[in-house]
């Protein structure tokens, strides 16, 4: 499966920046035995390990930085597999986000109870 250039641009671009900050990060990302493709691939099969079809973008970056930090990981096999890349939106002072509000029940107001009094069938002496 050969991944999008948008998807090989991020993850490409993270790394080299990543390598250019972080000092312990440069050699590993210079490694002759580790490269560009094998890491997506190596990114497609995690993935595919959890069984789930949405990932923030930083696990995936992670996902990357372990590739070239473990020496352990060789050469994965290649995954049948679609990735989708979406830069998320800028942010708007002005405009409302859309977002699901939870449904509103109308209910009627309960009705007020009012006092009843006893009706007096018999006289008592205080009557006469």
């Amino acid at each position: 499966m050969k991944a999008s250039e948008n998807f090989k641009t991020a993850i490409e671009k993270y790394l080299s920046d990543r390598a250019q900050s972080d000092t312990a990060f440069a050699p590993h990302f210079a490694k002759s035995s580790k490269n560009l493709e094998s890491c997506i691939h190596y990114i497609f099969g995690e993935v595919k390990k959890t069984g789930l079809c949405a990932f923030d973008n930083q696990e995936i970056y992670d996902m990357a930085i372990k590739y070239y930090t473990d020496d352990t990981i060789g050469v994965p096999a290649p995954v049948a597999c679609k990735a989708v890349v979406q830069s998320p939106a800028a942010a708007d002072l002005f405009s409302q986000h859309e977002t699901a509000a939870p449904p509103i029940k109308s209910e009627p107001f309960p009705a007020a109870k009012k006092e009843v009094k006893p009706v007096q069938t018999t006289l008592t002496l205080f009557d006469l």
